[in-house]
């Protein structure tokens, strides 16, 4: 027997339906590529984004094709996100921090026939341009009028102004009934070993997970929050807060492209921010803006952090200095992306102050809709007993079965994904991630964390960025070699780092040597690139004389 219930797809367009309806007036504030401020509400939003579902159309845009973007964080960007999803198209971000040809992969593997590109894009257009001549025919300008020159295109492209198409379009009177399964947005991997891959999200899972990550266990959005999405909506749709955000009623405030500490806490300030959400790498930038400027933080309550493992550090000094609660996430593109969040249960309410920080320095636990496991070489499960290693899978209805163009089943095994993660699981269901299984370190046959070494080595009052790679060496195999960078100013000694991890971690874990260097390299995500780092240095203990061995 079915229940007698009424029969209303998950849509991404009900989504904004609903914040244009019970949530008109909440705020969506936009930085322009200068000092602008733009206003706009959820209202108005809605009706936008209907007048621009009539302009893609209008396009040749028709259901199933790929709208592209080259766009950072602001209200037009929003737009897009739910007039193309909302028709029945696909809404497909592009990460401009990808090389040229990364890029041009992306666009033409998607066979993207429409691409919307800010102003600020313009140079990475006019190259990119004679690379996806078979594929784009439109480029629309996210731009103010004459805020963008003449760009050079294809000869088969056109270029619109994006007002224009609004002003000329027919808005469609309200938004389509699809079949909840249908796809509406479209992010590829980042390719740090290989070509991106496509993840393809329906209506179904991006309102499934936009459901489970407004729980109050966590980021729990309130009508009365103003929400600074950091991560940009280029990289798996901002975490989903774009989505998020409007189910609640919550304001938007979009940071655009200025990223840096005193852009952030400017804007933050000015704007009465409640919650943001960004890479440890942002928020260390911002902790050591307000550390050298004396600034405060005068409504920021809390950080949610992803991408990397976050540092002590930051968990310390936000809630000593700022009262901000700096909260742990994990997720990937393959999974919408949230799967674990940090959150306390009854039991750790007491826990002294050691106690609590080994806890959150711990990713979280996994979101509503999701189930883990640990397996071993062999496949099978392994204990949640907090210290055993094993290889991360995860499943449930935002997790992806297969990437864009493959064959079915082929991302998953017997219904589990493999993340490509080591962690442990503790008995209360807390995930540690220990390591990406290709930049663990196997020395002499035990496992090293690199996560754990790099979290210590960015600790040091000297230190501003750092990174762990597995070095050859002729006796253990491998070993950690840190390479680390300096903050301004400073000077690092790398005997008296090296001594900064005793006691720390178990003595044969301490890295054989250390090097300064000015800048470490970053994928387009923002993540420590490591597979160039080992290119670089992995030689460097092999090369050098005396070398401690454990």
């Amino acid at each position: 027997m079915l229940g007698l219930m009424q029969s209303h797809p998950l849509l991404v367009s009900s989504i904004l339906r609903h914040a244009a309806r019970h949530h008109a007036e909440a705020e969506i504030v936009s930085r322009g590529n200068g000092a602008q401020i733009h206003r706009t509400t959820y209202a108005a939003t809605e009706r936008r984004a209907r007048a621009l579902a009539g302009g893609l159309s209008g396009l040749g845009v028709g259901p199933g094709e790929r709208v592209a973007t080259l766009a950072w964080n602001g209200f037009r960007h929003l737009e897009i996100y739910y007039a193309a999803s909302g028709m029945g198209a696909i809404c497909h971000t592009v990460n401009p921090r990808l090389g040229l040809d990364d890029i041009a992969y992306i666009i033409n593997d998607a066979a993207d026939r429409v691409l919307f590109a800010d102003a600020s894009f313009a140079a990475l257009v006019a190259n990119l341009a004679p690379l996806i001549r078979d594929t784009v025919r439109h480029l629309v300008l996210l731009a103010d009028p004459g805020e963008a020159g003449d760009i050079p295109l294809a000869p088969n492209m056109v270029m619109h102004d994006y007002e224009d198409v609004l002003a000329a379009a027919e808005p469609i009177a309200c938004w389509p009934l699809l079949d909840e399964n249908t796809a509406s947005g479209l992010c590829y991997t980042s390719g740090t070993t290989g070509r991106p891959k496509g993840v393809l999200y329906s209506h179904r899972s991006t309102v499934l997970h936009a459901l489970a990550i407004n729980m109050a266990d966590v980021l729990g959005f309130r009508a009365v929050d103003r929400v600074l999405p950091v991560v940009p909506m280029f990289h798996v749709n901002a975490w989903g807060l774009p989505f998020a955000a409007p189910m609640a009623g919550a304001a938007l405030v979009m940071p655009g492209r200025h990223l840096d500490g005193a852009s952030l806490t400017a804007l933050m300030n000015a704007e009465g921010v409640t919650v943001a959400a960004g890479v440890p790498t942002v928020w260390l930038g911002l902790l050591q803006h307000l550390e050298r400027s004396g600034e405060r933080l005068t409504s920021l309550r809390r950080i949610a952090t992803g991408g990397s493992a976050c540092p002590e550090i930051l968990i310390e000094r936000f809630a000593a200095d700022h009262a901000v609660r700096v909260e742990h996430a994990w997720g990937m593109t393959e999974c919408s992306p949230i799967g674990f969040y940090n959150r306390p249960k009854p039991r750790h309410l007491d826990l002294d102050e050691p106690a609590r920080m080994a806890l959150d320095l711990r990713q979280g636990r996994v979101i509503y809709g999701l189930d883990i496991k640990i397996v071993g070489d062999d496949g099978a499960e392994l204990p949640w007993d907090g210290a055993t290693f094993g290889d991360l899978m995860i499943r449930g209805p935002t997790v992806c079965s297969r990437y864009y163009g493959d064959a079915p089943g082929g991302a998953d095994t017997a219904g589990w994904f493999a993340t490509g993660d080591v962690a442990t699981i503790d008995p209360d269901g807390y995930v540690l991630i220990v390591d990406r299984s290709k930049d663990v370190i196997k020395s002499g046959g035990e496992w090293i964390s690199s996560i754990t070494l790099e979290n210590i080595a960015v600790s040091h009052p000297d230190v501003a960025e750092a990174a762990i790679i597995a070095a050859h060496h002729p006796k253990w195999q491998e070993r950690p070699l840190l390479l680390v960078v300096a903050k301004p100013d400073r000077e690092i000694d790398p005997g008296t780092l090296r001594e900064f991890f005793q006691g720390k971690v178990p003595a044969w874990w301490l890295p054989d040597a250390v090097l300064v260097v000015e800048e470490l390299p970053h994928t387009a995500t923002g993540k420590l690139h490591k597979l160039v780092l080992r290119q670089r240095y992995a030689d460097a203990l092999e090369a050098q004389t005396g070398a401690t061995t454990g």
